[in-house]
């Protein structure tokens, strides 16, 4: 489980194919102690599973089907990626929590500054949308952001100075994909009232 507070913005620096899917090598320096293998990182909000230990960083497989469900198989080398290390038992609760599991690609269609904030609108797939609320939780390429309103296409955010210096989504531009993920108890709570009594 993670909570979507990024723990560093570090670099894709090599993708290479490896069956249907492909081994990536992440270069990061994280100040809470060493990386162990097998441990699992969000990685720009995908959960993986650390294979091996070099300098500067670490590497992963990712599965075709990770590849084609979310961003990952987009990028470039020197890409900027957002790391978050799992959450462990005692650490604090600061965003929301979250599985790693992504749920969809959205696409940013527009955003404006908003004093020393920015404010950003998303789309995301329709059948999504019944799983954001207003002031809900939303996360966005790993990052925990609060819905500030929501439609059946798209939805907004702002991002505050601290978010916009800690991550790279203040570097997106309008077209540019991202990895959501929807609030896992609005999941639950849609799978119950759908389930037959």
């Amino acid at each position: 489980m993670f909570t979507g507070l990024v723990a560093v913005t570090g670099t894709l620096a090599a993708c290479a194919s490896r069956g249907p899917g492909a081994r990536l090598v992440l270069r990061a320096s994280f100040d809470d102690g060493p990386l162990t293998l097998g441990e699992s990182i969000a990685v720009d909000g995908v959960c993986l599973s650390v294979d091996a230990i070099v300098e500067g960083g670490f590497e992963v497989d990712a599965s075709a089907e990770t590849l084609a469900r979310t961003t990952l198989g987009r990028l470039a080398p020197g890409a900027a990626v957002h790391f978050e290390r799992a959450l462990r038992a005692g650490d604090p609760l600061g965003g929301h929590l979250m599985s790693g599991h992504v749920d969809g690609v959205g696409t940013l269609k527009a955003r404006r500054a908003v004093g020393d904030a920015v404010w950003m609108a998303f789309g995301l797939e329709p059948a999504l949308a019944r799983f954001v609320a207003e002031k809900g939780s939303i996360a966005i390429d790993g990052v925990s952001l609060t819905v500030n309103t929501v439609s059946v296409g798209d939805f907004e955010v702002t991002l505050i100075p601290h978010t916009l210096r800690k991550t790279k989504l203040g570097a997106l531009a309008p077209g540019d994909p991202v990895n959501l993920e929807v609030d896992i108890i609005a999941r639950y709570v849609a799978r119950l009232m759908s389930s037959p009594s």
